[in-house]
Order: structure tokens, then sequence, then C-alpha cells
């Protein structure tokens, strides 16, 4: 059975009321794992006996810019104590996307980056929003960012919304970066003239083709992110699940 977990930012509300008590929920739904968006002033150690006691695992953490510059060793040491293979960037600031030198600047940086994980058995990733579509010099942010890493160093978290929102096919872009596609985010689209998230299954994405491009390229998690509701969040997360589970 392929793993699926939930990024934490989908319930942000939730989490941030009851940080534990959410995580339990989501056990409770069926999730294999959980992706993190912030730890709420959680000791790694009582993260991970939580993690443990619900049946959880821990399937990467989105670690933004300041924290990525300023505390990298800190939050490799806190994902190694939860468990976590995973230290995830969830984008860039405006001057490292600007033209095709600074994002060759970002790659750099996450490059570096990239080798420090890996030398502490972890490994560095970076997810995609629209903006990394657009072209500078004839490629795409993200072709840029990944031709200017190492694989090793660098593997990519595609966001299916995003990038059918930048009027891509998502199944053609996990195929061309099939080597550095180890996470998938999958969230929905309501229409082409209503593109406001919706539950998994409930809206236009080709989600069987996704899967099973995923599938051929070894994706290891399938990873279900939400931003907008027109039902209660834990309805629709399960709602999402449920669908999946059918398809994979």
């Amino acid at each position: 059975m392929e793993n699926v977990a939930l990024q934490l930012y989908s319930i942000k509300e939730l989490t941030s009321r009851d940080f534990l008590g959410t995580l339990k929920k989501v056990a409770e739904i069926g999730y294999d794992g959980v992706e993190f968006a912030g730890y709420f002033g959680t000791s790694a150690a009582q993260l991970k006996t939580a993690l443990d006691e619900y049946g959880l695992r821990a399937a990467g953490s989105h670690i933004g810019m300041p924290d990525l510059v300023e505390r990298l060793e800190e939050m490799i040491e806190y994902s190694l104590v939860i468990g976590s293979p995973y230290i995830i960037c969830p984008g860039i600031p405006e001057e490292l996307r600007e033209n095709a030198d600074s994002y060759k600047r970002a790659a750099e940086i996450f490059d570096r980056m990239g080798e420090r994980c890996k030398e502490q058995g972890l490994r560095f990733g970076y997810h995609n929003h629209g903006f990394e579509f657009q072209k500078h010099d004839g490629l795409t942010g993200l072709e840029l960012l990944a031709s200017n890493t190492r694989p090793e160093h660098m593997f990519l978290e595609l966001d299916t919304y995003w990038a059918e929102y930048a009027g891509f096919r998502a199944a053609d872009w996990i195929e061309s970066f099939k080597d550095r596609c180890r996470i998938l985010h999958i969230k929905d689209m309501k229409s082409e003239q209503d593109k406001r998230n919706t539950e998994i299954g409930s809206g236009i994405l080709d989600f069987k083709a996704i899967t099973a491009a995923g599938k051929r390229g070894g994706v290891e998690w399938y990873t279900v992110e939400q931003e907008e509701y027109e039902i209660p969040q834990l309805e629709s997360i399960e709602t999402s699940l449920s669908f999946l589970r059918q398809i994979l």
C-alpha cells in the first residue's frame, strides 16, 4: 500500500489550537504520516512520543528560508529526533526568482543545504508554487533549480495543483523529473473557471494518471494538501484520503 500523508498546513487552525490532539485525530482518520508546517513549541522528544503513540510517521517538514539559512543544524537535529527523513523548503523569496541568475543563486544555496542534510542522513527537497513555471532564458524556474543542483542534494516535491494552475499536466512533470520527484502534493482544483481547492477526486485533476506516473517514478509519499474548504476540515481530509485509497 502506498504511503499517504497530510500536510498539516491544511488544518493549521486546528493544529495551532491543539497540535498533539489534532495529530491524534489525523491518525484516527487513517493517514500514514504527517508533513509538518511548524511544531508549535513542541519539543522533538515530546513529538516523537506522540507520533509513536498514534502510529503516525513523520513524512517531512516544511521549513522556510530564514530558518533554513539561520538554523539549519537545529532543524536537522529536530528532524533526526522525530524520525523525519525530509527537510523541504516551501518556496523562495522574490529576490531569488527574478531571473535565471537569481534562480541559480537559489540553487547554489539549496545544493549546499542538501549536501549538509545528506551528511546527516536526511534528504533536502523543494516544494513549488505557480511562479516556478515561468520561463527565464528558455527554462522554467523549476528546471533551473533542478539543473543547477545535484539529484542527491535536492529532490522535488511537486505540487500537482500549482502545476495544473500554471497550465501544465502534473503527470508530465512527474515523468520529466521522475528521478527527482520523491513526494507529491496532492491537491485538486474545482474547475478551469473556479480554481479553488476542493477535496481530492471532486475536481478536475486526473489523479489516476498522476498517481500512476508517481508509481512509475518511485514516489515515496502522496501528501494531501488543501487550503480552502466548503465542509468541515476533518471531514474534508477524510474524503480526500478515502478517494486516494481507492486509486492507489
